[in-house]
């Protein structure tokens, strides 16, 4: 409901300003009609009609930016509130149950797994916020160091088979000879993980990653990461790597996330002098996300 108010908002602003533009034009034109031999006035009219139109359009393209931005805010709150609530409801209905009442032993092994796994999305979720505080401030310096990009990669898509219980055919990942790029190890370990966490969150119930790395021209690593998930838009190609966007749809409003992720990899990628970019043929078809980097000379 909030959404759609919105977006009536958005076009209510738009048609008004068309019809104040329309009217102008009207008076205009009328006004030029009747006083058309008075130069110095119609060079006047010109500039202040000129002017005016300026304003209107300016002031109604960042009235809709503003309300699409205070859309997108909402609906990051909403997802954070989310993901922070839920698992912290979760690890104190067990705390509460393991203080009122006895529980086998094998039950409150299960209850400590559970409690450690919801520790382990509360922190993830905490990290994410924090680390796009860090990257968005342009002051920090990268700490750059050698790093073997295979390296890196096997232990992202390892750590992804273990957070999502997939087997090793879901998540696949041919290791390659070393391959060594000059850059920020946490930053682009989070760049990465990001882009794995993605491909599996939208891959729907059968998941089928796959992850490469290539290079390019001799002097640039690619981090390809393609899935068989719910796919992209041609339209929603750019707008993905916006903080806080999210593609509409009926998948997305399933999978949890707060819209950080993708720009997190594009803001790393920038950072190291390289970028990042979707690929995909459409809703349905999958989706490829690469990330490129410099290779370290």
């Amino acid at each position: 409901m909030v959404v759609a108010g919105r977006r009536k908002s958005i076009a209510f602003f738009i048609a008004l300003g068309v019809c104040l533009i329309s009217v102008i034009l009207v008076l205009y034109v009328g006004w030029v009609l009747l006083s058309w031999r008075t130069g110095i006035l119609l060079v006047l009219g010109v500039l202040l009609l000129t002017l005016i139109i300026s304003g209107v359009v300016i002031n109604t393209v960042f009235l809709v930016r503003e309300i699409r931005r205070n859309e997108q805010h909402d609906a990051f709150i909403n997802a954070v509130t989310h993901e922070l609530k839920t698992p912290v409801a979760s690890i104190r209905l067990y705390l509460e149950t393991l203080q009122k009442r006895p529980v086998e032993e094998a039950k409150r092994k299960e209850f400590y797994r559970i409690m450690l796994e919801d520790s382990d999305r509360l922190l993830a979720t905490i990290e994410q916020i924090l680390r796009t505080g860090r990257i968005g401030a342009s002051s920090r310096k990268l700490n750059l160091s050698p790093v073997d990009i295979g390296d890196l990669v096997a232990d992202c898509a390892a750590r992804a088979r273990t957070l999502h219980s997939l087997a090793p055919e879901s998540l696949q990942y041919h290791p390659v000879p070393p391959l060594t790029i000059r850059a920020d190890l946490e930053e682009v370990r989070a760049a990465v993980s990001n882009l794995i966490d993605n491909a599996v969150k939208y891959s729907g119930s059968e998941v089928r990653v796959s992850v490469e790395i290539d290079q390019a021209e001799g002097k640039y690593v690619l981090v390809r990461v393609k899935d068989q998930g719910a796919g992209i838009p041609r339209s929603e190609l750019k707008q993905v790597f916006k903080r806080f966007y999210r593609v509409p749809g009926a998948l997305a409003s399933r999978v949890k996330g707060t819209g950080l992720g993708l720009y997190i990899v594009r803001s790393v990628a920038k950072r190291h002098g390289g970028r990042a970019w979707a690929e995909s043929d459409g809703l349905g078809r999958g989706s490829t996300f690469v990330l490129q980097l410099r290779a370290d000379k």
